[in-house]
């Protein structure tokens, strides 16, 4: 069975779709043949093998509304003559040219978010949206929280699978000492960690905030348009000598070994599932999340891998993160139950097998929809 995936990009470029398929594609080679097609970070097509897989970037001509807009992703498809075509949504020009030049292939779409702040975008593509999704042999799902919370999904109810997101969690366990020690070295402890694109959704403003009443250093990993905004509000509220904006770094692995509480501070359904708190979970920290209507609460649970607080709340995060910091077995014991919960329900070999379960699916006669041997992680 031949599957092309098509994404928005791929690693190194940072996100949660793009992390999602970094885990996903090297899984799936165990049972497929797998192709990936993404946005190139240029106006030029290039091809490479990561892991083993054929990764295609394909020229960008521009990038509307967060959607990449590659002109030739027209004929990369054509010529790929997939069995099964995988669309990581949302990603309206891929579906558009999935409808355009190969709409009887049988497309597969990963439901990752809502678009919720394009609302223009949004209203300028629903037509295409509808054909799609109705295109579609199945529709898969996050979690269960995001299918029960999402409009869209409950009007897909009959196409729609739970696959949650996984991860390599041996990865996050395999960290060098020295690489772990040179990032305390350089900060002082104890270390507040975030990780994510410097966007309106990831309530890093409100995190900033709550370091007022924090006394510990704040580490941001991550690049994106609010990076002088946020710097600025740092500088504002009195704690710049205490956030440390990090960029980009090569590995995050020694970060989040390093790190005393990960948080994840988000205020919008655009943070869906939140990946990165797998990532913290996987290396034994304890998390603070925020209780949005998504799967953010569903992946990091309140008073067991870590605490949830009300969204855009700086008391609240400051509350919560300044308990997790004096209560060393609380954190102990949030931690390992957090390596637990990655282990059990969130490993990418099981996210794997339970996608190519989908496509098995799929591609039986008559299209019958086969259950998922695998429980939804409780």
């Amino acid at each position: 069975m031949r599957v092309l995936h098509l994404g928005k990009f791929y690693p190194p470029h940072r996100g949660g779709m793009e992390t999602h398929l970094a885990a996903l594609i090297p899984a799936l080679r165990s049972f497929a043949d797998v192709e990936v097609i993404v946005a190139s970070e240029s106006r030029r097509t290039t091809v490479d093998h990561v892991n083993g897989v054929e990764i295609t970037r394909a020229a960008r001509l521009a990038t509307v509304a967060a959607t990449p807009i590659c002109p030739s992703l027209f004929q990369l498809v054509r010529s790929a003559r997939a069995d099964i075509i995988h669309i990581h949504h949302p990603n309206p020009f891929a579906m558009f040219v999935h409808l355009t030049v190969a709409p009887t292939t049988p497309l597969v779409i990963t439901y990752h978010t809502d678009i919720v702040r394009q609302r223009v975008l949004g209203q300028a593509v629903r037509p295409l949206l509808a054909a799609s999704f109705a295109q579609a042999r199945a529709v898969l799902v996050t979690s269960p929280a995001y299918l029960e919370s999402s409009a869209v999904l409950n009007r897909l109810r009959g196409k729609s699978h739970v696959v949650t997101l996984g991860i390599d969690v041996q990865e996050f366990a395999d960290v060098a000492p020295s690489d772990v020690d040179a990032v305390k070295r350089k900060h002082a402890g104890p270390i507040v960690l975030a990780v994510g694109r410097l966007v309106y959704y990831k309530g890093f403003d409100h995190l900033i905030d709550a370091m007022r009443t924090v006394q510990a250093t704040l580490i941001i990993v991550g690049t994106g348009p609010m990076q002088h905004e946020l710097e600025a509000r740092a500088a504002a509220a009195g704690v710049a000598r205490k956030v440390v904006f990090a960029g980009d770094v090569a590995d995050v692995k020694p970060y989040y070994a390093a790190a005393d509480v990960f948080v994840l501070p988000s205020v919008a359904r655009s943070e869906a599932f939140g990946i990165v708190q797998l990532e913290a979970m996987a290396a034994g920290v304890p998390v603070v999340n925020t209780g949005i209507d998504t799967g953010v609460a569903f992946v990091s649970r309140h008073e067991q891998t870590g605490l949830t607080v009300p969204p855009a709340d700086a008391g609240a995060l400051a509350g919560a993160i300044n308990r997790l910091l004096a209560d060393p077995a609380l954190r102990r014991a949030y931690g390992a139950a957090g390596v637990r919960r990655v282990r059990e329900h969130f490993g990418a070999p099981a996210m794997a097998r339970a996608t190519y379960q989908i496509y098995e699916d799929v591609m039986a006669p008559c299209g019958a929809r086969a259950a998922l041997d695998a429980e939804e992680p409780a």
